[in-house]
């Protein structure tokens, strides 16, 4: 309607609209009618399947599937196309219609309406990705048909690499500029959806602003929700689905993660047609058959076996069935090859899934395409029909659809078959193996014949090899077995082994630790060879040897003298005293590398009045001044202490004899006079470090009296302290060569010496050499212990 005098008037009655307005509004119009047109659209692309399933199901025509389907919607009071999404779901059974019964059974009595147009609108967005020509046309449908809904306002469809990369496929709701930005995401960059492919069940997001990562359209919406997850069909991920919130996500229902889900399973669909026409990343994609895999694996020098996939009704990954094996393939239960060719991987050996984890590996790279390789991985649960433990070497990969399992498994039968060659060959050598985690020990007969017993006898263990020895070579197999198993190292020495028979052969011998993946210690295995021959030939030819021999063998006399100078003065262990409800054991360690006498001592002794003095000290400095001067402390102190005088007078006695009559030397030194009727225990410290008290699994260093050390001043008084005792109560009393290290302060160190004692051996003797092998010292210093066990 038109004014002579006027523009038009608004056709409501309102005041007259602009062209811009009149513009705009038929814009709109055009909108809205556009939006109808496609709704109804897709409202007869599933009204005319619901009419094609009548039709197979009632054995119609057309025209009289199109009367029945509306005859039933007017019988059930509800709209045609949704009775066509009901009859689709009741036929599809599928994992939509799935999605559809829990969402419309959770929301139906709260909204009637509502629910039946979320049935419709997952079957909409079905419809409209399965009818889209690319990837970018299923974003755009998803979001507009499933995902507005929900409140998301952004969807990213992203198709992955084998190399871990990520290539954006698809994408509405981001805006041309920021979707060519994100086009590809290199591999091992951290991203919102690089963590939806790793953690295969997905990730949800409340506020990207609290993760920090980088991903499509943070600038537009910092603080808004995001869901990532996997987009994959068959067991296989092809790439994740991405979907953006512009506010804060608040937990979802089960309902809502299930329809996400189901979206995210229907974009798989997508994107494995996408990789197959545009390759991983932009990268050409091998597809190599299973034929010509096998002939690789057949080329292979290594045992190789080819999986497929193994899927369930439902399209879900269950397993892999072998598809054939190489010819270098030896079954790890020694059955046929034509028994494991063509048979599931979980039916032939069922036990992939335990502690291995082999499965789960294969399902992965199956998934992923990520190749797996591992060194030395522990198959005992593999092959569990096998007494001996199974280390193999593994590599998997896919290929295709196909995976290619390359695993190099040590054969411990043959093994040990070349052992008792070498030890044959090589003459008089002896092998071994002891498994750490279930104490067994496997002798050849050489060893038996090494130590002169019958071989239907029990194999000696390592920690035991000790009481086999010579007692002046307790130190060399100690340090021998601190290397071994507490550095976990190879290690070698030379000892006399004393035989039950009285033979004495001289003995070296090599080993070297075993770990799995993890670093743990599984196996020792070694080796010893009886070398009494060379050693005699040795002895006999000495005579003979030209100056440079004789030169090298004096100065071997000289350490040896050396050594038997310092035993001399402070022997490594001394005869057990006579105390009733007391064990005493002390045990001294030379230094390692230096060949000097050093200046550590300790002592124990029962005094006139029955109690027990029990000191340790240590002398500044190495060499014979050293020595001279702890000969003249330790026999001061013993004289002293028959006065009947307290621990604190008599480290203030011996601090006079260290300043005056030793050429004022400096030590440090604990010293304790322990009552055996009350139980009781003084002691006083001259800068020594404290004793350490165990009691059941627990270990503490008793508290710092004041003492300064011995020479420093011509008079101190020193400090005492007591303590009270219980049966089966262990004091320790230490050098600082116990614990001392470079890299490391003496309280870090006094925490380890501390983890160690609680582990209490049965006897006082093993507790201390414990001590001595798991001693975490490195500054190659002198070890004195002293130890007591009160019952």
């Amino acid at each position: 309607m038109t004014s002579a005098d006027g523009p038009p008037a608004d056709p409501v009655g309102g005041p007259p609209a602009s062209p811009v307005g009149r513009l705009a509004a038929t814009v709109e119009r055009l909108s809205r009618e556009v939006r109808a047109a496609q709704a109804d659209a897709e409202g007869r692309a599933l009204i005319e399947l619901a009419k094609g399933i009548l039709v197979e199901r009632l054995t119609c025509g057309p025209a009289q599937a199109a009367r029945q389907l509306a005859e039933l919607a007017e019988q059930a009071q509800v709209t045609p196309l949704e009775l066509a999404v009901d009859i689709i779901n009741q036929a599809a059974r599928d994992r939509m219609s799935e999605v559809t019964d829990a969402f419309l059974a959770a929301t139906r009595a709260a909204d009637e309406a509502k629910t039946e147009s979320a049935a419709v609108r997952l079957r909409a967005a079905e419809s409209g990705a399965l009818a889209a020509d690319d990837t970018q046309a299923v974003a755009e449908a998803l979001l507009e048909q499933a995902l507005r809904p929900l409140g998301a306002v952004a969807v990213a469809v992203w198709a992955a690499g084998s190399d871990g990369s990520l290539t954006l496929a698809g994408s509405a709701g981001f805006s041309p500029a920021e979707a060519a930005r994100w086009r590809y995401v290199p591999p091992d960059v951290v991203t919102v959806a690089r963590r939806g492919l790793t953690e295969r069940r997905g990730q949800w997001i409340t506020s990207l602003a609290e993760t920090g990562l980088p991903s499509i359209g943070l600038h537009h919406h910092p603080h808004g929700g995001r869901a990532a997850l996997p987009a994959g069909t068959g067991g296989r991920i092809h790439g994740v689905l991405e979907i953006a919130w512009p506010t804060p996500l608040a937990p979802q229902p089960p309902q809502i993660v299930r329809q996400v889900e189901a979206l995210a399973e229907l974009c798989g669909h997508t994107l494995e047609t996408y990789t197959l026409q545009h390759g991983p990343a932009q990268e050409p994609r091998v597809l190599p058959d299973a034929a010509e895999l096998m002939d690789l694996a057949d080329g292979l020098h290594d045992p190789a076996l080819v999986l497929v996939p193994h899927l369930d009704d439902a399209g879900q990954l269950v397993d892999f069935r072998i598809q054939h094996v190489n010819n270098r393939f030896l079954d790890p239960a020694g059955r046929p090859r034509a028994v494991v060719n063509g048979a599931l991987l979980l039916e032939a050996y069922p036990m992939a899934a335990g502690d291995s984890e082999l499965f789960q590996r294969i399902e992965r790279v199956y998934a992923t395409g990520e190749p797996f390789r591992a060194r030395r991985m522990n198959l005992t649960a593999l092959v569990d029909q096998v007494p001996l433990s199974a280390i193999a070497d593994i590599s998997i990969s896919r290929h295709g659809t196909t995976v290619l399992l390359i695993w190099r498994i040590e054969d411990e039968t043959a093994r040990l078959a070349s052992l008792l060659q070498h030890a044959q060959r090589l003459g008089r050598i002896g092998g071994f193996e002891e498994n750490l985690l279930t104490g067994e020990i496997t002798w050849n007969g050489q060893l038996f014949d090494l130590y002169g017993r019958p071989q239907s006898s029990t194999p000696v263990p390592l920690e035991n090899l000790p009481a086999h020895a010579h007692p002046d070579d307790g130190v060399s197999i100690r340090r021998f077995l601190r290397t071994l198993l507490h550095h976990r190292r190879p290690a070698a020495a030379a000892f006399r082994l004393q035989r039950p028979d009285g033979v004495t052969r001289h003995i070296r011998v090599v080993a070297e630790p075993v770990l799995d993946t993890d670093g743990r210690l599984l196996l020792i295995r070694g080796a010893c060879q009886d070398i009494s021959a060379q050693h005699w030939t040795e002895v006999a030819l000495a005579a003979t040897r030209d100056q440079l021999a004789h030169t090298e063998q004096q100065a071997t006399e000289r350490n040896r003298l050396t050594l038997q100078l310092q035993h001399a003065i402070m022997p490594p262990a001394q005869a057990p005293l006579q105390v009733p409800g007391l064990q005493v054991a002390v045990r001294y360690r030379p230094a390692e590398t230096e060949q000097l006498v050093g200046g550590d001592w300790y002592d124990t002794v029962v005094l006139p009045s029955r109690q027990v003095l029990l000191c340790v000290g240590d002398v500044a400095g190495h060499g014979i001044e050293a020595a001279t001067s702890m000969v003249v402390l330790r026999n001061a102190l013993r004289g002293l202490a028959v006065t009947g005088a307290g621990p604190g007078q008599l480290l203030s006695w011996l601090n006079i004899v260290a300043h005056h009559l030793t050429g004022a030397v400096t030590a440090t030194a604990v010293c304790g006079l322990y009552d055996p009727a009350l139980r009781t225990l003084r002691w006083a410290r001259a800068g020594h470090l404290p004793p350490v008290l165990v009691q059941g699994s627990e270990a503490a260093a008793l508290p710092l009296v004041k003492g300064m050390l011995l020479g420093a001043l011509p008079e101190v008084v020193y400090e005492e302290a007591e303590i009270q005792l219980a049966e089966g109560d262990t004091l320790l009393m230490y050098t600082d060569g116990l614990i001392e290290r470079r890299d490391r302060s003496v309280e870090e160190s006094l925490i380890h010496l501390l983890t160690t004692a609680r582990t209490a051996p049965s006897t006082l003797d093993q507790q201390l050499d414990r001590l001595l092998t798991y001693s975490n010292s490195d500054t190659d210093d002198d070890t004195c212990i002293v130890g007591i066990r009160v019952g």
